[in-house]
């Protein structure tokens, strides 16, 4: 992931940049003509490296956070789910804070049931984080044959930003004309003060990042420098070899924003505009639409050379714009993989709901997943791959969630398992004996 997680292509990490697993699938080879390595395609971010594990198959789920956009807009280019749950929903207890009134745990996986069963899980009170909500009903079994013909969709009609790619604007049409001809209403909305919220975004960023940094000073928390001629020196060091320059320059805006004289100019008129932004979508609902439908980024995934041209700042005002203004207004949404660009990459739409709707806004979600029909990574693997992956799923646990509350799961090896949540007692596909206390190994 890109070092705190700031940025939005995953190439600024410690551990060096994310490489996109679509880069190397069948589709993308063959309609660049480039052989992988010589010019690779980026992740997204900041959580890139979640989305890369879920989209290669190597983890059946990832979390990452999500401040502005930096678990839908990797999950977009790497054509998996990515839930960002209302504001409170799950616990950021353990997560290290990047803004503190922004970030929320986002839930990365390859379907959207599978998000569903995730937060029906980590849903919920957390006495270590002040900020949670009781949790809402059970969200492990959303509906299969949801009916849309009831719903209104707004599309915003300031979402047409400058650089919106042609193939993701006709994903966003097909989208809109499949809820149509269901029987939902799909009608155009405005949310104003969009044009205003990656730059109050920015503000308010910087801001919470320069405080939340200042913990990482050498002395009790994070890196410390072998330079010991002073306390100050050690300080000062520690924090330039340990911040790359990303960092750095969020922090030193960060304080600019909050000093003394540029305080009410900059961060007290910032909270003024996020609050413009969050009555935006209050009006919007209230007025009787249930959804937002939304592109999630301006197009599929840029080779690492082109998106390097340009510095982290220009680059995530670029990527953030469909993104940010939702967790400023602390609302739930969801990117859903659409379909291959004409390079071979996935294209992510979003879907946003009002707080506290994530069940609703899962349930059309799936909805769209189910018509869509977008393929699988696995479905460009070479046959002789394909058999082998599948014998090692056969061998490897197959995790079988049941109820959070009795915790048990499920040491099965069939991969043919479709109950999403069942009793011990009415478990047909297994015996008895292999379902064991999901804790046990640890309590003994």
């Amino acid at each position: 992931m890109d070092e705190f997680a700031m940025g939005s292509g995953s190439t600024d990490g410690a551990f060096g940049p994310v490489r996109n697993p679509w880069g190397y699938a069948a589709p993308y080879r063959e309609n660049s003509g480039l052989e992988p390595n010589s010019d690779w395609v980026v992740t997204g971010g900041s959580s890139g490296g979640s989305a890369a594990a879920v989209a290669s198959l190597t983890s059946f789920l990832a979390l990452g956070s999500d401040t502005g956009g930096s678990t839908r807009n990797p999950g977009a280019l790497c054509g998996i789910v990515a839930l960002k749950p209302t504001y409170g929903l799950l616990s950021r207890h353990g997560l290290i804070p990047l803004v503190n009134s922004l970030d929320v745990p986002g839930i990365m996986t390859r379907s959207v049931g599978d998000a569903a069963l995730v937060l029906d899980v980590l849903q919920g009170v957390d006495v270590k984080d002040s900020t949670t909500i009781p949790p809402q009903s059970s969200l492990a079994l959303i509906p299969e044959d949801f009916d849309v013909s009831t719903l209104c969709v707004g599309i915003p009609k300031e979402y047409h930003a400058p650089g919106l790619s042609v193939e993701t604007l006709e994903q966003w049409d097909r989208v809109a004309d499949m809820f149509e001809r269901a029987g939902a209403h799909v009608k155009q909305v405005s949310l104003p003060h969009t044009q205003y919220s990656i730059v109050c975004y920015h503000v308010l960023c910087c801001a919470e990042v320069a405080s939340n940094m200042a913990r990482f000073d050498g002395l009790e928390y994070g890196h410390r420098s072998g330079t010991h001629s002073s306390t100050e020196t050690m300080y000062a060091t520690s924090r330039h070899e340990g911040f790359n320059d990303v960092v750095r320059g969020r922090i030193l805006s960060g304080n600019y924003f909050l000093l003394k004289q540029s305080y009410e100019h900059y961060f007290l008129k910032a909270q003024k505009v996020r609050r413009l932004i969050t009555e935006d979508f209050r009006q919007v609902f209230s007025s009787g639409v249930d959804l937002l439908l939304t592109p999630t980024t301006l197009s599929d995934a840029a080779q690492y050379s082109d998106f390097t041209q340009e510095d982290n700042r220009t680059r995530s005002v670029q990527e953030d714009v469909f993104t940010q203004a939702v967790n400023m207004a602390g609302l739930p949404a969801v990117s859903v993989p659409t379909a291959l660009s004409r390079r071979g990459l996935p294209i992510g739409l979003q879907l946003i709901a009002p707080a506290l709707q994530d069940k609703r806004l899962l349930s059309v979600a799936q909805w769209i997943e189910q018509r869509v029909g977008f393929p699988s990574i696995s479905d460009f693997e070479e046959p002789s791959k394909a058999r082998k992956k599948r014998g090692w799923e056969r061998v490897l646990m197959v995790m079988h969630l049941w109820s959070a509350e009795v915790g048990l799961f499920c040491l099965a090896t069939s991969p043919h398992c479709t109950d999403a949540q069942v009793s011990r007692s009415t478990c047909r596909n297994v015996p008895s004996a292999s379902v064991k206390p999901f804790f046990s190994r640890w309590n003994g």
